[in-house]
């Protein structure tokens, strides 16, 4: 027995914390694509592309940060797309142009909208925020372009190493040569080739990202008076280190406006949680079911803008209707239709206010029952798993779900029967 323990505890510490998997988006990563374009008399130039492969996670503002480092004294002499913070010392540099950036681990970030036309390059200048593939198409990735060269007998480029995204809850492996990218010109009729292009994959753990989660589930049903809430200290507990919470009447002190966002200002909750999910079991007719989703934001200092939630259910299959906001299967496996994605529609409510009178959502979903295996017994009405911005959220304990009446009712109707049947045998054996 001990050496069964000491052998589960081994293995426990061999698994790196970076372990990322989510069977909700199994393929799911962010993707660096290094394109070198052009090498010619030492001056390189490289088209990096970051790709969010991810079905429902996209990267919030502040947005992505790039770092690497580089192997040999490469310096950026121009960009264009996006920007490095520091320039660094050039010092070694004679001339009226100095490079852009002469720091050994250069830390890159996207531009602003509305950049001046001749610093944008195609995909760029959103302010570091990637979509989700799913939820925006158009706006899942990030272009920029920089000319790399050095001093001395530098020419030929090197990949650099230590790549990090910078978007908390990421780990970046490390570059790997793929076949170059091809390109396309003149309406299609011809394709060019990059030199040399590698690929950089980032991937993404809750664990990684926060200590505690960042969001709880609550459930109600018409069946059921009870409603059952979030579970105590779902995200933390007031007065534990890590948590700050504003009692209801109070607003935080300026002073905790430039807070760290790792830790949100929260109203004070039995849950403490930034967001809550509450799933409400409204209407039960002859062939559809109706529920109703409620979305409550809890941070004082944040608005979520682009948010988005994902439900596995088993009965998403037979979604007929949403009422007020976008909503698609995720399909994960092709032949299990059980999981879906939500998100607002847009200039309507595809930004959650921060907490206040106006810092809800909510919509109510129509499902057809399914004959066979339709039921609300078991909890089944309920979800079985909710994601906020792709973070799982807590749920309550399946016996603390509404429960269907009992039956005694049934019985009791019976009882009549019982008695008058009784009292005409009394009467017969009389």
């Amino acid at each position: 027995m001990g050496m069964v323990l000491i052998f589960f505890f081994s293995l426990i510490s061999s698994i790196s914390p970076s372990y990322a998997f989510d069977p909700l988006d199994p393929y799911g990563n962010i993707t660096i694509k290094w394109d070198l374009l052009l090498s010619n008399s030492g001056t390189n130039n490289v088209m990096v592309s970051i790709y969010n492969f991810q079905q429902y996670r996209h990267v919030e503002p502040p947005g992505w940060k790039l770092n690497w480092v580089w192997k040999g004294k490469e310096v950026i002499w121009s960009m264009q797309g996006a920007e490095a913070t520091e320039q660094g010392n050039c010092s070694e540099f004679k001339g009226s142009t100095l490079p852009h950036c002469c720091e050994k681990k250069p830390s890159i970030v996207d531009l602003l909208p509305g950049t001046n036309y001749n610093d944008q390059t195609q995909n760029c200048c959103k302010a570091g925020v990637l979509s989700s593939i799913k939820q925006d198409p158009s706006k899942y990735v990030a272009t920029f372009q920089m000319a790399v060269g050095g001093s001395g007998t530098y020419s030929r480029f090197i990949m650099p190493e230590e790549l990090k995204l910078g978007v908390p809850g990421y780990s970046c492996g490390s570059a790997v040569k793929v076949k170059p990218s091809r390109y396309t010109t003149d309406g299609g009729r011809r394709w060019t080739q990059a030199l040399a292009t590698w690929n950089v994959t980032c991937m993404y753990s809750q664990i990684l990202a926060s200590p505690t989660p960042r969001c709880c589930v609550s459930l109600s049903a018409f069946y059921n008076q009870t409603i059952v809430p979030c579970p105590r200290c779902s995200c933390g507990c007031q007065g534990q280190p890590g948590t700050e919470c504003v009692t209801y009447g109070e607003t935080p002190p300026l002073l905790k406006q430039n807070h760290d966002p790792a830790t949100p200002v929260v109203r004070c909750s039995e849950h403490m949680c930034p967001i809550r999910v509450h799933w409400h079991l409204k209407e039960s007719y002859k062939q559809y079911w109706r529920v109703k989703i409620t979305i409550t934001n809890f941070n004082i200092m944040k608005n979520y803008s682009q948010w988005n939630l994902v439900v596995l259910h088993p009965n998403l299959q037979s979604l007929t209707q949403v009422f007020s906001f976008n909503y698609a299967p995720l399909n994960r496996y092709g032949y299990i239709n059980d999981s879906g994605m939500f998100w607002g529609l847009p200039f309507y409510n595809d930004i959650l206010l921060q907490e206040g009178k106006n810092g809800n959502l909510q919509t109510e979903i129509l499902l057809r029952k399914d004959p066979g295996i339709f039921t609300f017994r078991e909890g089944w009405a309920f979800p079985r798993k909710i994601q906020f911005n792709g973070d799982e959220c807590v749920m309550p304990p399946p016996d603390e779900y509404p429960s269907l009446p009992n039956k005694g009712h049934v019985a009791s109707a019976t009882t009549p029967f019982i008695v008058l049947f009784s009292l005409f045998l009394s009467i017969v054996m009389l």
